[in-house]
């Protein structure tokens, strides 16, 4: 699968594209802004753009209206394929963010509901009482997603509502060529959903990549052979600034080898989930660290940890934004990429984690040194041994510890480190190093 070997990055269309808050049905050419990013993109050494919702919404993205058209406020249909081309031309991936739990008032099958009631052919595509009433007052209930009645739950266990999924699906690959779908609150689906979903894109197009949004319990339940390929690794995200602000690297590094260590109880030996620092629902890293000067040890842990790393739109150069202050500053309209020591340094860990297979695909060992604000882990696939050395400290530290070599290939910066006599760990630091064989 090409995508355990990629790195990611994400965009959320409408606030990228500086799009109005609420759908005013007007259209306008706003999505070809991502095609002036991609050469920044490149830089960053991502493989594949996400985009979060681009469908017909009535506000945000997640309260779709129809899966077979663009939202006006980013173009049409045709302006988003030549987005796509674009992309493919430069030899990144696309996925699209599947919103299939939920659609919004305006879709049309339910908005067909509210005229013709218990006439409509589409009754059964909602779990709808019309003997209820809600707090829109239409006379009728329906659920909505977990009591957001501006989101309306689909009823994915209606072949009519999965087929007509299917379909735009099938339309997305013809019209824009897609690569994956990310799933967007994937605990809530459906499994045989999930299931069915599977096995469709399976034969629409080979290495189709499904990832899920989950977020707490057994990511297991969903990411298999026959469901997802990958799911959201939020454990590890709050592991990550947590480990800094409270220097306390134990957090991460339990949490990693909880995940992934080799004793035969760690949960997800040999899966690739997707780890990120931030997104387009939480407060951006750089506003969340206490330390500025961890944000690159932050990464430098991300690209190293098993997994398949996804840059969220401006944090690669430090941007701020805090959830408290609502989603609109998390999800801003940035004029241009900025690129400054950030950006270059991340760029050079994402050319470092595909250029090594021992980080897309090795195995994990947390313990090779652990402090408080040390941290030294293995990354091992066949003859290929790394080792992440991280020191979150302001002093530097000499570490001692068995490195099974002599010596080692700084990847970070090409130097060369002889590990006689004890380890320079130098202070705000991480390091990358290749062991000889």
């Amino acid at each position: 699968m090409w995508a355990y070997n990629a790195v990611f990055y994400q965009i959320y269309p409408l606030g990228f594209c500086g799009a109005p808050k609420e759908n005013d049905g007007q259209t306008v050419n706003r999505i070809q802004k991502v095609i002036s990013w991609i050469d920044h993109i490149q830089k960053t050494g991502a493989d594949c753009i996400f985009f979060n919702p681009v469908f017909d919404s009535d506000r945000h993205g997640y309260d779709t209206r129809d899966f077979r058209k663009i939202d006006g406020r980013l173009g049409t249909n045709e302006d988003f394929a030549q987005v796509c081309q674009a992309i493919h031309d430069a030899g990144l991936k696309v996925v699209l963010d599947g919103v299939f739990n939920h659609v919004g008032r305006g879709f049309w099958a339910f908005q067909d509901v509210l005229r013709r009631r218990w006439e409509s052919p589409y009754k059964d595509w909602f779990y709808i009482n019309f003997d209820g009433n809600n707090g829109y007052n239409d006379g009728l209930w329906y659920e909505g997603w977990e009591g957001h009645y501006e989101l309306v739950k689909l009823n994915l266990q209606n072949p009519a509502v999965t087929g007509h999924i299917f379909d735009c699906i099938r339309r997305w690959v013809e019209e824009f060529d897609i690569d994956g779908l990310r799933l967007d609150v994937a605990y809530s689906l459906d499994e045989n959903f999930v299931r069915s979903l599977r096995q469709f894109t399976d034969s629409l197009k080979p290495d189709f990549f499904l990832v899920g949004e989950m977020l707490h319990g057994d990511y297991n339940r969903l990411m298999n052979d026959s469901m997802l390929h990958s799911v959201t690794n939020y454990e590890c995200y709050k592991g990550l600034y947590s480990s800094f602000n409270s220097a306390n690297l134990f957090e991460i590094a339990h949490s990693l080898n909880r995940q992934f260590g080799s004793e035969p109880w760690c949960l997800y030996r040999g899966k690739h989930l997707m780890c990120f620092a931030d997104n387009h629902d939480v407060t951006r890293v750089a506003s969340i660290l206490q330390n500025p000067k961890h944000l690159p040890l932050l990464y430098g842990v991300m690209f190293g940890m098993p997994g398949i790393p996804c840059l969220y739109y401006g944090s690669e150069w430090g941007a701020l934004g805090e959830k408290a202050k609502g989603d609109d500053d998390l999800r801003p309209c940035f004029e241009e990429p900025v690129e400054n020591e950030l950006t270059e340094f991340i760029a050079k860990l994402a050319q470092i984690h595909k250029e090594n297979p021992a980080l897309c695909d090795g195995s994990f060992r947390y313990n090779v040194l652990l402090t408080n604000k040390q941290m030294i882990f293995e990354r091992k696939v066949d003859s290929q041994r790394i080792l992440v050395a991280v020191n979150m400290d302001d002093q530097d530290y000499i570490a001692h510890f068995d490195a099974q070599c002599g010596l080692a290939k700084e990847l970070i910066t090409g130097d060369t480190i002889d590990f006689g006599g004890g380890t320079l760990l130098p202070a705000q630091s991480v390091q990358y190093w290749l062991m000889e064989r």
